[in-house]
């Protein structure tokens, strides 16, 4: 069991904050979204992208973050010129 997997001594798993990213299908994109989070010291736990046409879709997961954190950090994303759409949600248990 790893050690954020709910236990007795620990019932609720860390909070993930899940982020979903569409944008423009542009090589500048990925580096600015990750930016957000290397500027802070943070490096995602999970990280998947695709291109379908001329969309790009990011879906990247944080391990242990406040929903604050992750409100202004969503805010920040959606200041990113080519980036359309930013929806942000949080779970318990660890991210893949």
């Amino acid at each position: 069991m790893s050690p954020v997997a709910a236990t007795a001594h620990n019932p609720k798993p860390d909070p993930v904050a899940c982020f979903s990213v569409v944008a423009a299908a542009e090589p500048g994109v990925m580096p600015r979204v990750l930016e957000q989070f290397a500027k802070r010291n943070l490096v995602p736990t999970a990280w998947s992208s695709r291109v379908t046409g001329a969309e790009l879709s990011i879906d990247l997961q944080m391990r242990a973050m406040d929903s604050g954190a992750a409100t202004y950090i969503a805010a920040c994303l959606r200041q990113i010129p080519a980036v359309t759409l930013v929806v942000i949600s949080e779970r318990r248990g660890t991210a893949n």
